[in-house]
């Protein structure tokens, strides 16, 4: 098949040996541009966003963008006039930038959904409409796939806008993207409304002090060594006279409490703007881990009995971090959190081992696989978030003196938050002891 007339005619008007090519690298470097930002900034709408199986979609939403990303680059890259950098040009910043600053986050998740993803799903429609079938197909391939994506993208997250009232807003988003001429600059540029005001402009974005959980029970902490306060008691994890059915109901209370790391590690994104995009990627990845495992106790403790109800979800590590510099909050989560996890999980593992359930296997399994990925994401990515931020301590004093700077800033904001539930009501360790058949 010949390429479209439209096509045809851009190639026509173009000049010089390479032009077919180049516009169309033009092209991708806009699409590829777009999908970076887009995982850098709806990122920040996660810890604001209440619903827990939101958060858990906004992410895989954000790693399948991400991929877009990341093959767009590959492919443009074996094409002439792609560029060698990973830089992101004003214009599109500024209304990605715009995007989040809607105070209700209702409202910036509708603006994403109903005028950025939409924008983006047009412009790689548009590129299949300018580009030849033959001559181009490996980005063809590309582009039909993501479409594919954005599409599916859309029909996911519709339930979740039902009811948001965001004509305002909508609009707001429309007229920045229209000033440019769309993604790929070929739609008519319109001039902002003489009322249009850009709220990026009039102030810095900040992340909010403490994650939103939606109608959920919070407190500070889920570990302790009290049965009577908390689901999970410290000194039972690792007795081998505890109940490997105990064990297990703790795990996937812990494993659904990853939800914490999803919340910090989403503002480490917009907080590195200068990031080269391969660090942006493993992030995207990173954070598409953290929502899996909190899944696989979201979805595990129902069946064994548990009401999420009575779960409360722990806030202490968000109040501490996001209190934090951006290689601060990776350090500990990395070279911290995770590192320091693997001895315990590892006896865990053992003794769920005992159970024969071969679907708690396989999540503590991946779940392990998963952390040790993300520890060599931190030995990759620490030094050069130090970096961006001028940060001229070795790794190892850097390393050391944000974990005595994490227990200061716990001494004061770690216990902030009560329990929402009395204990007759929320799930302890006692209660798991039940839950068991042990009590």
């Amino acid at each position: 098949m010949s390429s479209s007339p439209t096509s045809q005619r851009r190639v026509a008007s173009a000049t010089g040996r390479m032009a077919a090519v180049q516009e169309m690298a033009a092209l991708q470097r806009m699409l590829f541009e777009v999908e970076r930002e887009f995982v850098r900034t709806a990122t920040a709408l996660v810890p604001r966003l209440g619903g827990i199986e939101l958060k858990y979609l906004l992410c895989q939403h954000v790693w399948e963008s991400a991929g877009h990303a990341r093959f767009l680059r590959e492919r443009g890259r074996e094409m002439s006039g792609f560029g060698k950098d990973d830089g992101v040009r004003a214009e599109f910043r500024k209304i990605f930038e715009e995007a989040i600053r809607n105070e209700d986050e209702q409202a910036a998740l509708a603006g994403f959904y109903r005028v950025i993803k939409p924008a983006i799903l047009s412009a790689y429609r548009e590129y299949l409409q300018l580009t030849h079938q033959l001559a181009d197909w490996p980005s063809r391939h590309l582009v039909e796939e993501f479409i594919l994506d954005e599409e599916r993208h859309a029909e996911e997250m519709e339930p979740y806008l039902e009811g948001i009232d965001s004509g305002k807003w909508k609009a707001h988003l429309q007229a920045a993207l229209s000033a440019i001429g769309g993604w790929l600059g070929h739609e008519p540029k319109n001039s902002l409304p003489a009322d249009f005001t850009w709220a990026c402009e009039k102030s810095e974005y900040s992340h909010p002090l403490t994650c939103n959980r939606g109608d959920f029970p919070i407190c500070s902490s889920v570990f302790s060594e009290d049965p009577d306060e908390t689901p999970i008691v410290r000194q039972w994890l690792e007795d081998p006279q505890t109940d490997a059915r105990v064990i297990r109901l703790m795990v996937y209370v812990w494993l659904m409490m990853e939800l914490d790391a999803v919340d910090y590690l989403a503002t480490v994104f917009y907080d590195t703007p200068e990031a080269p995009f391969d660090l942006h990627f493993d992030l995207a990845r990173h954070l598409w881990d953290e929502s899996r495992h909190s899944q696989f106790g979201f979805r595990q403790l129902p069946k064994l009995g548990v009401d999420l109800d009575t779960v409360e979800h722990s806030l202490e590590l968000y109040h501490v971090l996001v209190r934090m510099t951006p290689p601060e909050r990776y350090a500990m989560m990395t070279m911290e959190f995770e590192a320091g996890s693997f001895p315990t999980k590892a006896k865990v593992m053992d003794r769920v081992r005992e159970l024969n359930d071969f679907e708690a296997d396989t999540l503590l399994a991946f779940d392990r696989n998963d952390e040790q990925n993300h520890v060599r994401y931190g030995h990759r990515w620490l030094p050069e978030i130090m970096k961006l931020f001028k940060e001229e301590r070795t790794v190892e004093q850097f390393v050391a003196d944000t974990k005595a700077r994490f227990e200061e800033l716990h001494g004061t904001h770690g216990k902030a938050t009560p329990h929402s539930l009395p204990p007759e009501q929320r799930l302890t360790g006692n209660k798991i002891l039940s839950l068991a058949g042990l009590a």
